[in-house]
């Protein structure tokens, strides 16, 4: 046997157990008993760098809110955020929202069915529209993330960094080669669920990996220590100041514009600054009265994807709600005296961090720390 028919015959050998494997061992996750592209792109913009355990509510929500993607068109920002809050990342829902637009407007509410197609769409990237389109279309698109590189660099023996321009092309390659025309989306899931549950970072399972005999890193012994990842650069730590202003069980909340760092969220005024007294003029500048007498009542750790911020958290209570002028500190739009709980727009989870620690201690549990003590 020649070596491009001994390819063939290991493609195809890999297609049909790993597809057996995943129709008897596959998860039961939500979105995996629909064939809707909507209710697909859904779940895959969720699930990116969010827990599956974490997104399942989230998506359940959404599609009772918002049933097609004409409803989500047709909803406000505002709303769409608020669903959102809690999930992180919140420039996805930004962009989920702009996209179903797009779809509703110029696609007559339809999704494109090619991934070529989908990628022209606001917020899609090759990922996602190999997702779509070879789940919800059947057609043979290819599709890689973190669990299915991994999977990858070892079937193959891939020695790039896996996150490098020269890796990831590699990969790419890889799969467009291996994704096959029949059932391509049982293909891709199976990657997925495989990288997901099996070949996993650490330790992997390969004792009972449904494709073993073909894993070329298997044979060489060197599972462990493939996929190579370059090393990951520190976050900076970034200080800021942020206040919590309550008059009569409403709170001052300060809306940032869209486009940054929880773009579009409300919060508490916050301002990057090391102390109270450094942050006063901006503070002013985010709605927060120049008289105002500020505590300090804690300090707050939040990490992102690429900076962790240390938050020192302030309160101050208003003898009556201040009149509230267009925010002049950036990043803010608007300025409102909202309930706590900001029902019906969204909040960041730093933002609720804040409000908790924020909230005056009850007298009894005061006294029962000082008893510890």
């Amino acid at each position: 046997m020649g070596r491009a028919a001994k390819s063939a015959s290991r493609e195809a050998t890999l297609a049909i157990e790993l597809k057996g494997w995943f129709r008897k061992s596959a998860r039961d996750l939500p979105w995996r008993r629909t064939r809707d592209p909507y209710a697909i792109w859904l779940s895959e913009v969720m699930l990116q760098q969010t827990r599956v355990e974490t997104v399942i509510p989230y998506y359940e929500r959404f599609l009772q809110r918002f049933p097609d993607v004409r409803a989500l068109a047709s909803a406000e920002l505002d709303e769409v955020l608020s669903l959102w809050s809690g999930l992180g990342y919140y420039r996805r829902a930004r962009e989920l929202h702009r996209c179903a637009q797009e779809v509703a407007e110029k696609h007559g509410g339809v999704f494109p069915a090619e991934a070529a197609e989908l990628r022209k769409l606001r917020g899609i990237g090759p990922y996602t529209a190999g997702a779509v389109s070879s789940i919800a279309f059947d057609r043979p698109a290819a599709l890689v993330d973190g669990n299915v590189a991994r999977v990858l660099a070892r079937l193959e023996v891939i020695e790039d960094d896996v996150k490098s321009t020269a890796g990831l092309k590699r990969i790419w390659s890889v799969a467009e080669k291996l994704v096959p025309e029949e059932e391509p989306g049982a293909w891709n899931q199976a990657l997925m669920e495989l990288g997901a549950t099996i070949c996993t970072p650490q330790n992997p399972a390969c004792l009972i990996c449904p494709v073993r005999d073909a894993c070329a890193a298997r044979a060489q012994g060197r599972e462990r220590e493939l996929p190579i990842v370059g090393e990951k650069k520190a976050s900076p730590r970034v200080a800021m100041v942020a206040v919590v202003v309550e008059h009569e069980g409403r709170f001052l909340f300060a809306r940032r514009r869209e486009g940054g760092l929880f773009g579009g969220l409300w919060e508490p005024p916050m301002v990057e600054a090391r102390t109270a007294e450094d942050a006063k003029s901006s503070l002013h500048g985010a709605g927060v009265a120049a008289e105002a007498k500020l505590t300090e009542v804690g300090r707050v750790e939040h990490v992102l994807t690429h900076r962790e911020l240390d938050v020192l958290v302030l309160r101050a209570r208003a003898d009556r709600p201040w009149p509230l002028e267009a925010p002049t500190t950036a990043p803010y739009e608007r300025l409102a005296w909202l309930e706590q709980t900001a029902e019906g727009v969204g909040v960041s989870t730093l933002a609720r961090k804040i409000l908790a620690a924020a909230k005056p201690e009850k007298k009894g549990a005061a006294r029962k720390k000082k008893a510890r003590a």
